[in-house]
């Protein structure tokens, strides 16, 4: 299965940024998630939750690769 976005996992505010959050479990930055399940680290709860309930990622996220919004 697949959605075309994930965006109901736990986020948290990065402290000391005015409009950045991330994931609760892996805290990857939501920019660079971007909706995709496969933007979570392979070792995120939210992740092996969302696979082993049967949804499946789509690719490979590039490490490095940053979005402007990552930075204020």
């Amino acid at each position: 299965m697949k959605k075309l976005f994930y965006i109901d996992y736990p986020q948290e505010h990065v402290e000391g940024q005015a409009h950045t959050y991330r994931c609760a479990y892996c805290k990857v930055i939501t920019t660079t998630i971007n909706g995709r399940l496969e933007g979570h680290l392979p070792t995120c709860e939210y992740r092996i939750k969302m696979e082993q309930t049967g949804y499946e990622a789509r690719g490979k996220v590039q490490p490095g690769v940053t979005v402007a919004d990552d930075f204020d």
